[in-house]
């Protein structure tokens, strides 16, 4: 039978960098055998913004605990939309993505996902 599992802070799994954006899990494959969920705390640094990218395998769920930016979708990343504390993000598989921090404080930001084990795809948006 599955066990439940708490991890503490200093237990985080450090993830993949994705441009200055650095993630943190606390549920994992790795950390706790989960099998259909992911949960993870990412932090991006003022002024600087993740790597434009989509997920093959998975739908996200993103919620904003501090910061203010925008969150540039589309497969040209040509609409901006304003996000700050408080704000619930839904990003279906493969919708083109990139949350920037304006802030001149950390961005912290919760992110929800139904794999385990997520397939990113990073892009480079062409100018048209």
């Amino acid at each position: 039978m599955p066990e439940i599992k708490v991890v503490h802070p200093e237990g985080l799994e450090v993830e993949i960098q994705s441009g200055a954006m650095t993630r943190l899990a606390g549920v994992s494959e790795k950390l706790t055998g989960s099998t259909g969920i992911h949960l993870a705390i990412a932090t991006i640094p003022p002024h600087c913004a993740s790597s434009p990218h989509y997920h093959v395998n998975c739908e996200s769920a993103i919620y904003v605990v501090k910061g203010r930016g925008r969150f540039v979708i589309g497969d040209n990343l040509e609409t901006e939309l304003a996000i700050g504390p408080g704000d619930f993000i839904y990003v279906p598989a493969e919708a083109v993505h990139q949350p920037i921090n304006d802030d001149s404080e950390d961005m912290q930001i919760i992110v929800a996902r139904n794999t385990p084990v997520e397939i990113v795809v990073e892009v480079k948006p062409t100018k048209t």
